[in-house]
């Protein structure tokens, strides 16, 4: 029999008849193969990246490659601030037994805190385990680790105090008055002073990093949440969630230059990460749902991507082309091309994302 098919008909549609009228390959030979998984979309990024999910009391772990969870590690109560050791053999994960409560909240209406559940956890890169815990102060939010890797900074948001603490015996080294409230904690890069923020009283203390002694306190904007230096050290970037604006540091005078105001619909900026050449600094801005670009040049924000729901953690790929944010209320994490200003994939992860660290 010979068959005639409509020159009206699309070359897919063609193809489809044809297939169907072939007296060759009757339609009930065999049945049709699978269609294959759509592969990742390449964002040009390898490495893991571990995730903290506060309502879930564990750390997700994604292959950035393959673009999926890969490990998911229990650690304790309310992960969220998580830090990776500067030989990338270890992160440090703050937990806390403090009931969740965000601003405003009658904290005499909530639950006890099981302070037995405060500290930070130890968590092993290779083997992907929680190794130990160090109970150190209340309440623990996040924590930064010193250039040699032997000493932790850790905000304690329930006491109000920065402690520093040696990672070997978990000795408390100094204790100092931060402010209400102290959220960000970060080293500057030349690893010689910390900056930790203090949410109720809108301030920054600054910390010798070395001889372990406060230097200054800097006066910022309401609500600050954390603190991004440039790579060389030179300044530094505050987030002020209630001010919807970044304030912009001398890092070595210590001294505030400017305040960049933003602008946009809810922007509450929170979170943030400079890229590795220092042209840019991304800030998250939380129920504001974008990631801000600022130009250090110019100190001005340029260019938004929407990442998400309430993105707050941030981090970035060593070639600085992949950001990664951790979107709470959505429980997923956005891969987002620098270059082009778009999200790739959103992974799902745990409960309620907060904090999130890359590992090459």
């Amino acid at each position: 029999m010979r068959l005639f098919c409509s020159g009206s008909f699309t070359v897919a549609a063609l193809a489809l008849t044809c297939a169907a009228c072939s007296p060759s390959e009757p339609p009930s030979a065999q049945p049709a193969a699978p269609a294959p998984a759509p592969a990742p979309t390449a964002v040009g990024a390898e490495g893991r990246l571990f995730v903290t999910n506060e309502n879930g009391g564990d750390i997700s772990v994604i292959d950035v490659a393959s673009q999926r969870v890969t490990a998911t590690i229990p650690v304790g109560k309310r992960p969220r601030g998580i830090r990776l050791s500067p030989d990338k053999s270890t992160l440090y994960v703050a937990l806390s037994g403090s009931p969740i409560a965000g601003p405003g909240v009658d904290e005499s209406k909530l639950p006890p805190p099981d302070r037995k559940a405060d500290g930070i956890g130890i968590i092993s890169v290779a083997d992907q385990k929680l190794q130990r815990v160090i109970r150190v102060g209340t309440d623990p939010e996040q924590t930064a680790v010193s250039a040699d890797g032997k000493r932790l900074f850790i905000a304690n948001e329930d006491s109000g105090e920065a402690n520093v603490v040696s990672i070997d015996d978990g000795k408390v080294l100094a204790t100092f008055k931060v402010g209400e409230e102290p959220e960000g904690v970060q080293l500057r890069p030349d690893g010689q002073a910390v900056y930790v923020t203090s949410e109720a009283d809108a301030q920054v203390t600054v910390i010798d990093a070395i001889g372990l002694k406060v230097l200054k306190t800097i006066k910022v904007g309401p609500r600050p949440r954390s603190t991004t230096f440039l790579p060389d050290s030179s300044r530094a970037y505050v987030t002020s969630e209630n001010g919807a604006a970044v304030w912009l540091i001398d890092a070595t005078k210590h001294a505030v230059v400017k305040t960049i105001h933003l602008s946009g619909q809810m922007v509450k900026p929170m979170g943030g990460v400079a890229a590795p050449d220092g042209s840019f600094v991304y800030i998250t801005t939380g129920r504001g749902k974008n990631v801000l670009f600022i130009d250090t040049k110019s100190n001005e924000a340029v260019a938004a991507v929407e990442a998400g729901e309430r993105p707050w953690g941030i981090a970035i790929s060593p070639d600085g082309k992949t950001l990664f944010t951790a979107n709470g209320p959505s429980n997923d994490v956005s891969i987002i091309d620098v270059a082009s200003k778009s999200v790739k994939k959103k992974v799902m992860v745990g409960d309620r994302p907060w904090g999130i660290a890359y590992v090459p």
